[in-house]
């Protein structure tokens, strides 16, 4: 082989070989875990101060919530006596974080600083996941055989309750709207809520991807991503015409799910023990390229685009301790 030939082909094979490893690179890195030695049973949501960089996780399955330090990568404080403890917040103004509580129907506030019991909100039977309207400073709690009931952080009582009706799982905000999307897995739609009417305004049928449960909004092209689990698969829907756009596979027993705008991905946990990426490749086409194995269970997360990280929670299982893993995304 002449020189000017091996040189060619020397700098082609070199060239192959960087694209397959950078097409072979993970869109998520695991940098740090934090161990939580005693956490027993499944976690269920988070929420994030990344001003403060602290995260809280309840612990629903231990009847506590954990309260993490993002800076230094530790466990700071276990908040003990909740009971079922299901949707999470943290505000800075007041500078409280929250736990609704399925168990009892209460939704309490601790003062950020001290960890101590500040206020709390009861008769909200089922409570579980929670929302804060940051326009208008109010909180959005699904509750009960069907209701969404509207808090204000400053007084914690009971404003408004939205009936729905059966259970409303996920349900997103607008911040440029009045709508509020909500899965309503036992009744097989979405109902769409406007926050200035405080009532149903539309339906969106989900009869043929059942078990909708976790939820995302693009809010700028009009796209809600509603992870079912009958059968596994992302659903896309245009917010605009209230109809599907396209769908894929995911991992079973999804149960939270997030949109990176700055990467145009959607993250996907799934209890069955992975953790999906998918990328949108256009409003209405989108491709699954991550699998990544994480344990069984482990079916909440929580991504914050101001700290670009992605948590994992992960419970104890066959004699590991629970855990919380925190992911980079590249």
């Amino acid at each position: 082989m002449k020189r000017r030939d091996f040189l060619i082909t020397l700098t082609a094979s070199l060239a192959a070989g960087v694209a397959a490893r950078a097409g072979d690179a993970e869109p998520l890195r695991l940098t740090h875990t934090i161990p939580l030695p005693g956490v027993k049973g499944r976690f269920d949501h988070f929420a994030c101060d990344a001003t403060a960089r602290r995260l809280i996780v309840t612990a629903l399955g231990n009847n506590t919530g954990e309260v993490l330090d993002v800076a230094e990568f530790k466990r700071l404080h276990t908040v003990t006596g909740l009971r079922k403890p299901t949707g999470a917040l943290m505000l800075a103004e007041p500078h409280q974080f929250y736990f609704a509580n399925g168990d009892d129907g209460t939704f309490r506030a601790f003062d950020a600083a001290t960890n101590a019991p500040a206020s709390q909100l009861g008769a909200l039977d089922d409570a579980d996941n929670v929302r804060f309207d940051a326009a208008a400073k109010l909180i959005y709690i699904g509750y009960g055989g069907g209701a969404l009931g509207v808090t204000d952080p400053a007084t914690s009582k009971l404003l408004h309750s939205i009936p729905l009706t059966a259970h409303p799982e996920a349900f997103q905000l607008e911040a440029h709207g009045p709508r509020v999307f909500v899965n309503v897995p036992d009744k097989k739609h979405i109902a769409v809520v406007d926050r200035a009417q405080r009532k149903v305004i539309a339906t969106w049928p989900m009869e043929k991807w059942q078990a909708n449960f976790p939820m995302a909004l693009d809010e700028a092209a009009h796209r809600l991503f509603v992870g079912c689990r009958k059968p596994a698969r992302l659903v896309i829907i245009d917010t605009m015409r209230g109809l599907p756009v396209a769908d894929i596979e995911i991992s079973g027993d999804t149960d939270d799910l997030f949109f990176d705008a700055k990467r145009q991905r959607l993250y996907a946990s799934c209890g069955e023990g992975f953790l999906d990426v998918i990328q949108r490749r256009d409003a209405d086409h989108y491709e699954r390229i991550a699998r990544i194995a994480t344990r069984a269970g482990a079916r909440t997360c929580f991504y914050s685009p101001e700290l670009d990280r992605l948590f994992l929670a992960v419970p104890e299982h066959s004699g590991h301790d629970a855990e919380l893993r925190v992911y980079q995304p590249e």
